[in-house]
């Protein structure tokens, strides 16, 4: 796999910031969030100038909210350096993937579950060792003892509104948003709950842990995990922060009737099968519907006259999605995994399934990331003129 090419702005490029009530939404999918990066080197090549004020991730896609919220440069660079990031990411980067550490995590959950309850066995965290990916972030985020200051910067120069991170409390089982943003109105939904804070690394981290894979993170007294799990509605932190014109990026490809028909698998379902199947629904799938119910929402209003409307309004959204199966795709990368990490997914099932989801979720190898990269920056490439109406429209 080649190299990216360098990022620069298109001829022709646009110097507009673009309008005042952007915000965009960067879903989950742990490898695959890669694909978001590709969209926005085409719009960073659009509108080098372009700013967010209103940006939102969850779980992997916190990652890419966290730099694009932090970055002291134009939207250019900070995508640019986005594009570095991923680029070049290795799984070593993620995880420890020495045959030491992941034996003894194993050993240590199968110690756990044969104690019974009995005595005090050592306590298994996650499935993997995640500190280099903590090491990692404070890097590229440019943390000062874990703050993301960058995000502090940003909102006190107007560049910024608010920035919000999704996870999943494990110890109450609510969606928590944490939120860092300039006059935020806080809202009560059933099961979901804002929290304004002073975003850091433990936020990010805690968004993108992939439930038993990765360990929880301790936030004020309490653990949490990925922001996916429990957020049945992912536009509704960026609707509720002020966002009237959203980009959705998600992770997802949306199959033919045909395709969802295909068995992907024959005979029993290995773990990986059922993993992939499950955590598609957990963090792909919810997009969708949250999208769907959107666009009745707005037909609704429209029918409407402005008189009874109780003070609602219409929400402009642009949802881009994967043209390729992503983790179809995953199967191709596979062999360049560390033998160790290798051979326990195989172990899994990964080979046994023509469409391994739950690798490609884990996948973070640079070959894998770059080919995701450059579809998404093909995607979106494609719709360049919906893109550039969607973002000149005159509101409503």
């Amino acid at each position: 796999m080649s190299p990216l090419e360098p990022l620069e702005a298109s001829s022709g490029a646009s110097r507009s910031p673009g309008p005042a009530d952007l915000g965009i939404v960067m879903t989950g999918g742990g490898a695959r969030a890669a694909y978001q990066v590709g969209f926005l080197r085409c719009l960073a090549r659009l509108y080098p100038e372009l700013r967010i004020p209103y940006v939102t991730g969850i779980s992997a896609g916190a990652i890419n909210a966290a730099l694009l919220a932090s970055h002291h440069g134009t939207f250019l660079q900070a995508v640019s350096e986005l594009s570095g990031l991923w680029g070049n990411l290795t799984v070593g980067d993620v995880f420890r993937t020495d045959t030491r550490s992941l034996a003894m995590n194993v050993v240590n959950w199968l110690r756990q579950l044969a104690s019974g309850g009995i005595g005090r066995p050592r306590l298994v965290r996650g499935l993997v060792d995640t500190q280099p990916l903590r090491a990692f972030l404070t890097e590229v985020l440019h943390a000062v003892d874990g703050e993301l200051t960058g995000v502090k910067y940003n909102l006190d120069r107007g560049r910024l509104n608010a920035l919000a991170i999704s996870t999943t409390s494990y110890s109450t089982g609510q969606s928590v948003t944490w939120i860092q943003g300039n006059d935020v109105e806080l809202w009560e939904r059933p099961m979901r709950k804002p929290v304004t804070t002073t975003m850091s690394v433990d936020h990010v981290m805690a968004s993108a842990a992939l439930p038993l894979f990765f360990p929880a993170v301790g936030i004020e007294n309490a653990w949490y995990g990925d922001g996916g799990i429990r957020l049945v509605a992912p536009l509704s932190p960026v609707i509720h922060l002020g966002a009237r014109r959203i980009i959705a990026i998600s992770t997802r490809y949306a199959a033919s009737d045909a395709e969802q028909a295909e068995h992907t698998v024959h005979g029993y379902p290995p773990p990986a099968q059922v993993m992939g199947v499950l955590m598609n629904s957990i963090f792909l799938d919810l997009l969708d519907h949250d999208a769907l119910r959107l666009e009745r929402l707005n037909q609704l209003l429209d029918d409407l006259p402005e008189g009874s409307r109780g003070g609602l309004k219409q929400v402009r959204l642009l949802t881009l999605r994967p043209s390729a199966d992503l983790g179809k795709m995953a199967g191709q990368f596979e062999a360049q995994l560390p033998r160790a990490f290798r051979f326990m997914t195989r172990g899994l099932g990964t080979k046994e399934t023509r469409s391994p989801d739950f690798l490609s979720m884990v996948l973070f190898q640079p070959d894998y990331l770059t080919a995701l990269i450059e579809i998404g920056e093909k995607d979106a490439a494609a719709r360049v003129g919906e893109i550039e109406a969607f973002l000149e429209a005159e509101t409503d």
